[in-house]
């Protein structure tokens, strides 16, 4: 990887056109990712050493949102946090092309759109080929990962806003952390205000939270703890499965 030489059109293209929309990365998720990103592969190396702390100061927010938004990247493929520990962060870098399994021939927009029909194309052969919905992994893939945006249609899973595409993530009802599985009955469609607010509560706990808050109406909540219940029992399928 060190000594692949990029192509910055192409790899600005991928990013801001393919990666950060499908992936819906919001504002600072994409200037901690450039960053890390200019740090690393861009100058030749995959991996980077840094402070959070750092990293907020240079990106001019918080630490705390920069901590959020580089688990979010974790998570979400765009980096890989090798090492966590007082002294900070080791984490490898991933070109978009490697995030969203596209491989392009060629250079310019052409590529990309040749890249992005071999993308749909694998993702749609590999979504009504999963040998075994109950063991699937729903992370996989950009098209497997849309199946469970789909069937929230747009709305936040736990507080039922409508969210743009740009502005909604997939959480882990039950959290990584406690061996939360990348399954299509632990995994929701949510806005970034609700992923961030949850952490690692539990999902009853944080709906319960919501309706305190306001933000949920005493049948809404009853609603969506039914809800859980549904998901967790594989009774919320997405479509085509």
């Amino acid at each position: 990887m060190p000594n692949k030489k990029l192509n910055p059109k192409l790899l600005w293209v991928l990013f801001e056109g393919v990666l950060a929309p499908s992936l819906g990365l919001t504002i600072l998720d994409r200037a901690v990712y450039s960053y890390l990103l200019r740090h690393t592969l861009v100058v030749g190396t995959p991996r980077l050493h840094f402070a959070v702390t750092a990293l907020a100061r240079a990106l001019g927010v918080s630490a705390g949102r920069t901590r959020e938004s580089v688990r979010r990247l974790d998570e979400l493929g765009a980096l890989h946090v090798l090492e966590r520990g007082k002294t900070g962060h080791l984490a490898e870098m991933r070109l978009p092309e490697n995030v969203l399994a596209i491989r392009s021939r060629g250079n310019g927009a052409s590529s990309v759109g040749r890249g992005l029909l071999y993308q749909q194309h694998a993702g749609a052969v590999e979504k009504h080929s999963v040998a075994n919905i109950e063991t699937g992994d729903f992370w996989k893939t950009w098209v497997l990962r849309k199946a469970i945006h789909d069937r929230e249609g747009g709305t936040c899973f736990y507080c039922l806003r409508r969210t743009l595409s740009n502005m909604r993530c997939l959480d882990h009802v039950v959290p990584r952390v406690r061996n939360g599985r990348n399954s299509y009955r632990n995994l929701v469609s949510c806005c970034i205000e609700c992923n961030t607010g949850k952490c690692d509560r539990s999902a009853a706990d944080f709906l319960r939270v919501l309706y305190r808050k306001g933000r949920l109406t005493a049948a809404e909540l009853d609603g969506r703890l039914l809800a859980l219940k549904d998901l967790a029992a594989g009774k919320l399928r997405p479509a085509g499965f």
